[in-house]
């Protein structure tokens, strides 16, 4: 699956558990890792879970089969990998505390999914 329908079905899972501040970081020229990282938020440790869980649901609904979840037990930050998408979800202060975006983001080429879709 390309990265961008990978990125809309990851943004979509999220979605539909929730997730507030997703946030999209193109970091083609800055890892040979993965192009896409998105970034979101769970209000607790149980949303978190559940939003990887849906991540990974979806992925495999989809035919792709992730290649790790890390995290996903504890549930302060779950990581995803899909190969050419990474996601993390963090509940708000493991989120504040590690500040991904500030260490990868590319202002120009990063973007914030509105929560208030047409």
């Amino acid at each position: 699956m390309q990265a961008e329908k990978l990125k809309l079905l990851v943004i979509d899972a999220l979605e539909d558990i929730k997730a507030e501040d997703i946030q999209i970081l193109d970091v083609t020229e800055m890892t040979d890792v993965t192009d896409i990282m998105i970034i979101a938020t769970g209000k607790s440790s149980r949303q978190v879970k559940a939003l990887a869980n849906e991540v990974v649901m979806q992925a495999k609904a989809a035919g792709i089969q992730p290649l790790g979840v890390e995290g996903e037990s504890v549930g302060d930050w779950a990581l995803v990998d899909l190969g050419d998408v990474i996601t993390h979800i963090m509940t708000p202060q493991t989120r504040l505390t590690y500040n991904l975006e500030k260490l990868w983001s590319v202002p120009e080429t990063s973007e914030q999914v509105s929560a208030d879709k047409e």
